[in-house]
């Protein structure tokens, strides 16, 4: 489990300010490139032309999809001479790739989950 948040473990009550932070990058993992681009650089930080291989995609295609991911707070990018190396955010932006990864293949399997019951102390 993620360390959380200035040393929190648990997870906040979801609000409506919240929940919009959470659709709106969660709306940045709905693009299939932007998804590949994470998962890149969830081995490691790397350049756009770095990027445009690894993806497939043209530069000015990997650039305007860092430039939003950048906007919603998922990846940085730091200025080495004539190139920007990019990286993740932080590491909970790896382990949202990762659970993202883990949820979509648990689905492909069709492995169903039961639906946690909570159960009434003993009496």
């Amino acid at each position: 489990m993620s360390h959380g948040v200035d040393g929190r473990a648990a997870v906040p009550r979801i609000d409506a300010e919240l929940g919009r932070s959470i659709a709106q990058t969660m709306q940045a993992l709905s693009a299939p490139s932007r998804v590949a681009i994470l998962g890149r650089l969830r081995e490691g930080a790397c350049s756009v032309g770095e990027l445009t291989e690894t993806v497939g995609m043209s530069q000015s295609a990997v650039s305007h999809q860092l430039a939003m991911l950048r906007h919603l707070g998922l990846v940085i990018g730091e200025r080495h001479g004539r190139q920007v190396i990019y990286a993740l955010h932080d590491p909970h932006v790896a382990t949202l790739i990762e659970q993202a990864a883990f949820h979509a293949e648990h689905l492909r399997l069709g492995a169903p989950m039961p639906i946690p019951v909570e159960r009434e102390a003993a009496s």
